[in-house]
């Protein structure tokens, strides 16, 4: 709780503002956090919950500012009786002396542990429930936080959290603005379906008849290029954006997105324009891992042929590498396909991290995606009574090939070349979990580019790598019109990867409209859906293209100084669960009846 008072006063240093301003236009004169001991003397009201009492003599005020010792006089009867079975996080007024504590009553845990109030007179402005279901500083668990969010918000945690997210957007929004000459549009949340992409959520409307709906959309994507269109060149909005599928660790239903679209760019001129977007809205309280551009670049394939992801996590040293297959034949036995792929990561230093009841947590996570494969572990770490080979047998000949120390880890995976790549990506991952190298404070950010086009999904039909407004680098232009080697067409597509977690992706769009509906043709999309965009594309669309950052996602990294296992729940003041519901007010819910035949639908129940 310290730790996020200290962060909560750097934050408002940071974004240049004393702590004068908050007790402007109310009837308290100081917050609960500011005094210190060149205000001895003072005299001051203050507002604030209750958090703490001892004796009825001493009570800990608390704002969300900070926290002060207040004291009651010994003979002060009145002012003790109205405590006594005041319960905690009850709003009270001091009105006071402040006063130095003296030496041997300093309390150097709190940031005005020098000075103390004397009051002089106390008020109860608004009691509490005797039965709180939750104190701010306590532990609880996550769905009780979550159910009484708007009590679970006085936390040190939420506080610092939220205002960290504030002062981030705020930096960005004013370098967008006022160096760069970018304008901040809003565009709107009702709209029509997107063909491909995510599940939307449907918006039923009675206008101009029953039966009718709209879609909330995924992203502002073709507003913003609408925007482009119409000659507002440099834009950008804190966008709502939504998704009717299932909330993870790093995604919820409903999400927020710092959009940029910027007409007649380059994706060089992209990159560093982002870059600079990064680095302007980086908080000052880490300034020490700040990180600076240019930032590293790595192709997609590449990402892929040495992380087996393409988001890897740069804290994590270890790659993937080739291996000798006479030292594994007997893994390949009789399969004599030419496909067949044997691969290893060698992880020094990581001995200590592995165990049997994790490597079988690893294999059970991993399984639960259908592109895994068969894979091994080794380690010879002799301070722990497991070690050898977990779900293999070890040979003294591979120990010498790879060079294997006491506190060294072998991964081994073998299959088909995309399982492989698959299964020893997140072996990487979890093993670097394990080895605590994915919460070090310290920040490594990305490019991944070259991305494909095109890929195949599960029934082998071709769809978007992203979506179908990106444009293909400029020498695999002419494939698309011939539907020439589509499956090897490159995109100008990119992402931004923070310690492993995907910050955003971007793209040069298709500006010229015979290209648009001729990919939207390839896809199988109905080109109807789309007639609004194809119509502007073909009105003279300037070259443009965009990113959008996950500002839930960035703030979670930031707010755990590194640490990916961050939620972003954490940095969202209402958020839903990972099944998608508001338990602070119960949503969703049921539609009415009244309500159902109000726009002409009935309700389907499943069995």
């Amino acid at each position: 709780a310290s730790i996020c008072r200290m962060l909560l006063c750097s934050l408002l240093r940071s974004a240049g503002r004393s702590l004068l301003p908050v007790n402007s236009h109310v009837t308290r004169s100081h917050t609960c956090g500011e005094l210190r001991l060149a205000d001895a003397g003072a005299e001051v009201t203050l507002l604030g919950w209750l958090s703490f009492r001892r004796l009825n003599r001493f009570i800990v005020l608390r704002d969300s500012y900070g926290s002060i010792q207040v004291t009651i006089r010994e003979d002060d009867e009145k002012t003790k009786s109205l405590l006594s079975h005041l319960p905690y996080e009850s709003i009270v007024r001091v009105r006071g002396r402040v006063r130095d504590r003296g030496e041997e009553h300093r309390n150097a845990k709190m940031e005005t542990g020098d000075v103390e109030i004397d009051v002089s007179s106390l008020e109860i402005v608004n009691e509490a429930r005797k039965d709180m279901p939750l104190l701010p500083d306590a532990k609880a668990h996550e769905q009780t936080r979550l159910t009484y969010r708007y009590i679970d918000l006085r936390s040190p945690q939420m506080q610092s959290n939220l205002r960290l997210r504030s002062s981030v957007i705020h930096s960005a929004r004013r370098f967008l603005v006022e160096q760069k000459g970018f304008v901040d549009v809003e565009t709107p949340t009702l709209f029509r379906r997107t063909p491909g992409g995510a599940a939307e959520f449907i918006v039923p409307t009675r206008l101009p008849t029953k039966g009718l709906a709209y879609s909330l959309p995924q992203s502002p994507q073709q507003f913003k290029q609408l925007l482009m269109v119409g000659g507002i060149d440099r834009y950008f909005q804190v966008a709502r954006c939504y998704r009717d599928e299932g909330s993870k660790l790093d995604r919820q239903p409903e999400f927020t997105q710092l959009d940029i679209e910027v007409s007649y760019t380059s994706q060089e001129g992209l990159l560093d324009l982002l870059e600079q977007v990064l680095i302007a809205a980086w908080p000052e309280h880490l300034k020490e891992g700040k990180p600076s551009a240019p930032f590293p670049r790595l192709s997609f394939a590449e990402a892929m042929r040495d992380y087996g992801v393409d988001k890897p996590d740069l804290r994590i040293p270890w790659k993937i590498e080739e291996v000798k297959l006479e030292l594994f034949e007997k893994l390949r036995g009789s399969n004599q396909d030419s496909n067949w792929k044997l691969g290893c990561i060698v992880a020094r230093g990581s001995g200590g991290s592995v165990s049997k009841a994790g490597v079988k947590e690893w294999k059970r996570l991993i399984d639960m995606n259908h592109q895994s494969t068969n894979f091994a572990v080794l380690t010879k770490n002799t301070k722990r009574k497991e070690k050898g080979w977990f779900n293999f047998v070890a040979d003294e000949k591979i120990e010498r090939e790879f060079e294997l120390g006491e506190e060294d880890t072998l991964l081994l995976a073998w299959g088909s070349p995309s399982k492989v790549q698959f299964s020893l990506g997140q072996l990487r991952v979890l093993l670097g979990e394990a080895d605590g190298l994915r919460r070090k404070e310290e920040f490594k950010p990305l490019w991944v580019v070259d991305f494909p086009l095109f890929e195949r999904d599960e029934e082998g039909k071709l769809a978007s790598c992203h979506h179908p407004f990106t444009a293909p680098i400029e020498e695999h232009a002419g494939r698309i019109e011939k539907e020439d080697r589509l499956d090897e067409i490159r995109a100008q597509h990119f992402d931004l990867v923070l310690n492993g977690v995907e910050l955003g992706g971007g793209s040069i769009r298709i500006h010229n409209g015979e290209i648009q509906r001729k990919v939207l043709q390839i896809l199988g999309e109905e080109t109807g859906e789309m007639t609004h965009l194809l119509e502007a594309l073909e009105s003279g669309a300037p070259p443009h293209g965009g990113f959008a950052f996950g500002v839930d996602r960035l703030i979670s990294i930031l707010a755990g100084r590194g640490d990916t296992s961050y939620g972003i729940r954490d940095v969202i003041a209402f958020p839903k669960t990972k099944e998608g519901r508001d338990l602070m007010v119960d949503t969703p819910i049921e539609p009415s009846k009244e309500e159902l035949e109000r726009y002409g639908y009935e309700l389907a129940k499943k069995d």
